[in-house]
């Protein structure tokens, strides 16, 4: 598939009467926040595919630039303010719009799946000033392919999906329906502050954990060998596994996201082969905004409000015991990511990581991240919502993300419930983790 890049142009917001905001307003910046500074410095990229008839790429563009003119921080750029604190400069510098064409029918290269084919379907995540890109890719058939990135920085998955369904709103000439929250002033650190909850080691580096840092020529060698594989986990499967998972000493019912993170971290960690007095964790994203507590932020927060929890086992433990014994960690990790952890980190962010100098554990720049996973669940998140008017997209995914052991957790296109996870992995465990992906023990 040969991909044309017909033009590339600078979209600003637009501030017309239609729209709530009518002129620009006359801030110059937000701060970054605590939750913004110690999550992933990078690009994130999806792609969607929507079948013809499809809308005009100027009535998308439209839209587009209606959105920003609410979600102004897209516009922006990332800079400092007079103190050198980091910020996001509301100057409507735009975003990046790529218009692009191939010779190739859509069901030519269906199904898509996150393969070095995807990255011609969105603009380069490398050294990047726009804080968002898009990428309207027409296809012989009519089909349309829309490739979306966003500085992680900015906005977690939960704001970005929200941005999302507005820009689609917008495109078809709607209301942009809740507007975003954008008071990025509201975590304050206590006086004194109390630090209930160590986060060196978990949000932080501590001062004897080295980064498991890779180069660009450490990771180029290494892609080749690690294949994304595409399982789809249906809903009597999803079913089956919930019911195993409460088949326990106090029949507790858990839900199916930790129900089926179990049962791949079980399946992985037999995969990888590894030995048994290893110790294995995964990593899994907690959203703040159902769990603080005064102040309650509003579902419509714009910015990040992300923190993880990181259930841990030894292999031979996680492998021997029966399922519910990883469920039990996975579920028991998550609660305690609560009010009171997320009030602990503020006051830590806030008082210890520029003194010691600490750095995030959140990196895209690992290659492999054996024996431990990393889980992104999307599973809540209305991607599937954004229609520009000519209906919802039969496609929707990450791009390609070759960082082994990292998993994404999509609804699938159905509808019915059922899950799409995409699991990369080295290609000589890949025999291995099909063989177990859907057995039930």
């Amino acid at each position: 598939m040969k991909v044309k890049v017909e033009s590339t142009t600078t979209l600003k917001p637009t501030y017309e009467p239609t729209t709530t905001t009518r002129s620009p307003p006359t801030s110059t910046h937000v701060p970054l926040t605590v939750f913004d500074k110690v999550t992933y410095a990078a690009h994130i990229a999806v792609i969607y595919a929507y079948r013809p008839p499809t809308p005009s790429n100027s009535k998308i563009k439209l839209g587009l630039r209606r959105a920003l003119s609410e979600y102004r921080e897209w516009a922006g750029r990332l800079g400092h303010d007079e103190d050198g604190n980091p910020v996001i400069l509301l100057n409507d510098d735009g975003v990046k719009l790529v218009e692009a064409s191939t010779d190739t029918r859509l069901d030519e290269v269906m199904p898509l799946k996150p393969s070095p084919l995807v990255l011609s379907l969105h603009p380069a995540l490398n050294d990047v000033v726009e804080l968002v890109q898009v990428q309207l890719t027409r296809f012989s058939c009519g089909s349309l392919v829309v490739g979306f990135t966003a500085h992680h920085l900015v906005a977690d998955g939960h704001s970005t999906s929200n941005f999302l369904v507005a820009w689609g709103r917008a495109s078809r000439g709607l209301d942009l329906g809740p507007l975003p929250y954008h008071d990025r002033t509201i975590f304050n650190p206590r006086e004194p502050p109390i630090f209930e909850y160590d986060h060196r080691g978990v949000e932080y580096y501590g001062h004897h954990d080295r980064s498991c840092y890779c180069n660009e020529n450490d990771r180029d060698s290494l892609v080749d060998d690690i294949v994304i594989h595409k399982v789809h986990f249906t809903m009597d499967f999803l079913s089956k596994l919930k019911t195993r998972c409460a088949t326990s000493s106090n029949n507790k019912a858990y839900s199916t996201f930790v129900s089926l993170v179990a049962h791949l971290w079980r399946a992985v960690t037999k995969a990888r082969g590894l030995g048994g007095f290893e110790t294995t964790r995964i990593r899994i994203s907690v959203d703040g905004r159902a769990r603080m507590v005064n102040p309650r932020v509003p579902n419509e927060y714009f910015g990040n409000l992300v923190l993880w929890a990181f259930p841990t086992s030894r292999v031979k433990d996680l492998l021997r015991e029966p399922l519910p014994y990883a469920a039990k960690l996975i579920h028991d990790a998550v609660a305690g990511v609560n009010d009171g952890y997320f009030k602990s980190f503020v006051d830590f962010a806030s008082h210890r990581v520029d003194e010691e100098g600490l750095t995030p554990t959140a990196e895209m720049n690992k290659a492999v991240l054996s024996p431990d996973l990393e889980v992104d669940s999307w599973l809540r998140f209305p991607f599937y919502d954004l229609d520009f008017g000519g209906g919802c997209p039969y496609v929707f995914m990450p791009s390609f993300f070759p960082t082994e052991g990292m998993m994404f957790l999509l609804p699938s296109f159905i509808g019915d419930g059922s899950v799409d996870a995409f699991v990369p992995l080295f290609r000589d465990s890949l025999d291995t983790f099909k063989e177990v992906c859907y057995v039930l023990e």
